[in-house]
C-alpha cells in the first residue's frame, strides 16, 4: 500500500514510523527549506542531508515523484521537496495523510486519494477528508475521528515536565535564523540558543535543546524556532516523542479501518455523532 504524507516534521515523522513498520511504503512531502523544530527527529532533514535516519529507519531525498516511489518500493522513505504535494497527481497512492499540523488546511480534499486521513485542527471529517487523528495532548490523544471535527487549537503548548509555553523559544526578530546551540545540548535559562539579526534567542529555562530551527530558515517575530525540554533527559531529543507515536497510532487505525472499502468490504465506522467535551482546558496542540 503507497502512502503519501503531507508533512515531514516531528508529528509526520511519527506517523511514517508506524506506517512503514507496518509494511507500508511511505513518501513524504515537504518544504525545500524545512521550518521543523524537533529536526533530530524529522525525516524533513533528508531534503537538506540527502538521507536522514530516525530510529534505524532512514529516509532518503527524491528528485522526482518516479524516484520517490522506487525508493518507496525499495524499503526506504522518499521525501520530496513538493509542500503542494503535486507528486499525488503522478503517484496515485491509495492513502494521503495530511501531517502538516498547520492548524489549517493547507489545501488537502477528500477526492486526492481512496482514503483521505488528516491529522488535528483546521479538518472536518466528511468534508475535507474520511477521518481526522486527534493531537491534542490528553485524554483523546491518538483518537480517530470519523465525523465532525477534533478540538480546536488553543495557541497554548503542552505540559512537558511541569512546563507548557515556558519551555518554547521564539525567534527575537525577523530574518534569518543562525543557529548558536544544538539539539541535544544541556543549556541554563538565559543561555543564547540562536540569533536573528543579531538579536540573541534565549533559553527560557534550563534543561535540554529539544528543538532548533535549521540555520539559515526565515523566521519573523515571535516565530516558534527552538524548544527546551525541562526533564533532561538528551536521549528524548533523538526519539519520536509519545505524541507522534499515537498520532501515527490512529492514523494505522483509520488506514486499515477505511481501506477495507478498498477491497469491497465494509469499513468498521460507527456513527459517533460530534466529539465528546473535553474538561482538561490547559491541554493544547503543541
Amino acid at each position: 500500500m503507497l502512502v503519501v504524507i503531507r508533512g515531514a516534521g516531528d508529528i509526520a515523522t511519527g506517523v511514517a514510523l508506524r506506517l512503514f513498520r507496518s509494511g507500508m511504503q511511505i513518501v513524504m512531502c515537504d518544504l525545500p527549506i524545512s521550518t521543523s523544530i524537533r529536526r533530530t527527529v524529522c525525516f524533513s532533514e533528508a531534503i537538506r542531508l540527502g538521507s536522514y535516519s530516525v530510529e534505524g529507519v532512514e529516509a532518503v531525498k527524491a528528485t522526482d515523484p518516479q524516484e520517490a516511489l522506487k525508493l518507496a518500493q525499495s524499503h526506504k522513505i522518499a521525501v520530496l521537496a513538493d509542500p503542494e504535494a503535486n507528486c499525488i497527481k503522478e503517484l496515485k497512492p491509495q492513502v494521503v495523510v495530511d501531517a502538516i499540523l498547520a492548524k489549517k488546511n493547507l489545501g488537502t480534499t477528500k477526492d486526492m486519494a481512496p482514503v483521505v486521513i488528516a491529522c488535528g485542527p483546521g479538518f472536518e471529517a466528511q468534508k475535507d477528508c474520511d477521518a481526522v487523528i486527534e493531537t491534542m495532548r490528553g485524554h483523546y490523544l491518538g483518537r480517530v475521528w470519523y465525523f465532525g471535527k477534533p478540538i480546536p487549537n488553543t495557541a497554548v503548548p503542552g505540559l512537558i515536565g511541569g512546563y507548557a509555553g515556558e519551555r518554547v523559544m521564539r525567534a527575537p526578530a525577523d530574518g534569518t535564523f543562525e543557529g548558536v546551540a544544538s539539539i541535544g545540548d544541556m543549556v541554563h535559562q538565559g543561555d543564547v540558543c540562536g540569533t536573528v539579526a543579531g538579536k540573541p534567542m534565549l533559553a527560557t529555562l534550563g534543561g535540554v535543546v529539544r528543538g532548533l530551527i535549521q540555520t539559515g530558515a526565515h523566521v519573523h517575530k515571535g516565530m516558534k524556532s527552538g524548544d527546551v525540554d525541562p526533564r533532561g533527559v538528551v536521549a528524548y531529543s533523538r526519539c519520536a516523542s509519545d505524541k507522534a507515536i499515537a498520532v501515527g497510532g490512529g492514523v494505522l487505525e483509520a488506514i486499515l479501518n477505511l481501506s477495507g472499502a478498498l477491497a469491497d468490504s465494509k469499513p468498521l465506522v460507527t456513527e459517533q455523532g460530534e466529539r465528546p467535551v473535553r474538561d482538561d482546558e490547559e491541554q493544547n496542540h503543541e
